[in-house]
């Protein structure tokens, strides 16, 4: 599928203040490092992205403008379509970004000093929103067991019985273990939460890149009474790979915090529209569904060659992701310290990947890969991955 769309093409970012290869992220000596860290793909938008954005470009005037009319049947038709979710669209705010709509989520529905749920390791801007907010993590770590993670519903429901725990951030799927959550894991959590009072916080903006044979279950899909406890945020921004382009959406269908979510978004005037995100998400949504699937079978294929390669690499070991361009790599056989750890993938392999803990304590000895790259540079990558690790052998 993906032969329709030139997924092989190198395209040079630094020709753009791109995060990904950008000094910021890779220091100043890092220009000649593999740059897999920050969670992009290194692929052009959708064809009818670009062309939609180039259609409303040669229009001229960008002077204010309302939401346009297509773009919300656009997101409610894609999400029954893909994830049999049926959205009420008056249960549906616009935020500039999904960390926007988890802070004032946090903000709104919690009390300065309360704990947050959290289930790491877990990607690291849920722990400065939680500290920004002057609230508490409350770590609620998954369980590897033979190479897969799993949640600990035990110590939850522990954790949950608290009265100073009021909120869960859930990342579904998860980000960087790649798992995508059953509906029956999905539905003891919601159980767990709603019998304890605890909101659950949903961020679901990798669920486009579920791969086949796993199901995405939208939390807030689970039942009436999850839905109602519940505040689900998503955007197209991974997906077509338009996060400079593009805003998000939160979800919330319990009235009285819709309300509350709407007037705090006033207050904080971020619900205005940009021109170019509106007609980019829009034309995603509606006309993208072909590239995507031609995207995620690329991935898979970066992800077949990626553990191949590892097969034969007896101190790296895949956590064999369900879902993301984004890998989670053990390298504790390695037996190096986490400074240890970077020196070597900066300095040995020349890969720049997403330190381990920086997704908790429980991320030590691992490092996220983001694998949305072209086939040709990852398998230059491993290559040199490979050399580093022969070398380390022989001391």
């Amino acid at each position: 599928m993906s032969e329709a769309f030139n997924f092989d093409e190198e395209i040079d970012r630094r020709r753009v203040p791109a995060l990904k290869p950008h000094p910021m992220v890779l220091g100043a000596d890092g220009a000649d490092l593999f740059p897999a860290g920050v969670a992009d793909m290194d692929f052009k938008a959708p064809p009818p992205v670009l062309k939609a954005l180039q259609t409303r470009l040669a229009h001229g005037v960008f002077g204010y403008e309302t939401l346009p009319d297509g773009l919300i049947p656009a997101l409610t038709g894609w999400v029954a379509a893909r994830h049999g979710w049926r959205i009420d669209p008056g249960d549906i705010l616009r935020a500039p970004n999904v960390l926007n709509s988890l802070a004032i989520a946090a903000s709104l529905f919690t009390e300065p000093g309360d704990g947050i749920i959290l289930q790491p390791p877990v990607f690291f801007d849920f722990y400065d929103v939680i500290a920004e907010n002057g609230r508490r993590a409350i770590a609620n770590p998954l369980i590897l067991s033979n190479g897969r993670y799993a949640m600990d519903f035990e110590q939850l429901e522990a954790l949950a019985a608290d009265p100073r725990a009021t909120m869960l951030f859930l990342c579904s799927p998860h980000n960087p273990v790649g798992r995508v959550w059953t509906r029956a894991e999905l539905a003891r959590l919601g159980a767990i939460c709603r019998r304890h009072g605890v909101l659950v916080v949903s961020d679901e903006i990798h669920a486009d890149l579920t791969f086949p044979g796993h199901t995405h279950t939208p939390f807030a899909a689970l039942s009436e009474e999850d839905a109602m406890n519940s505040v689900t945020c998503l955007s197209p921004a991974k997906s077509f790979n338009i996060a400079a382009c593009c805003g998000s959406f939160t979800v919330i269908a319990d009235p009285e915090k819709r309300a509350a979510f709407q007037a705090e978004n006033s207050r904080l005037t971020v619900n205005k529209n940009n021109a170019f995100a509106s007609v980019a998400m829009e034309a995603a949504y509606r006309d993208g569904g072909p590239w995507l699937d031609a995207a995620v079978d690329y991935i898979r294929g970066n992800l077949a060659l990626l553990r191949d390669r590892l097969a034969a690499l007896p101190t790296v070991s895949l956590i064999e992701p369900e879902a993301t361009f984004l890998v989670w790599l053990d390298f504790r056989a390695l037996g190096l310290a986490p400074d240890a750890l970077t020196a070597f993938l900066r300095g040995e392999a020349q890969w720049a990947l997403t330190r381990g803990p920086a997704f908790g304590p429980q991320g030590e000895g691992f490092a996220r890969l983001n694998i949305a790259c072209t086939r040709a540079r990852l398998a230059a990558a491993l290559d040199s991955l490979e050399r580093a690790l022969a070398a380390e052998n022989r001391r």
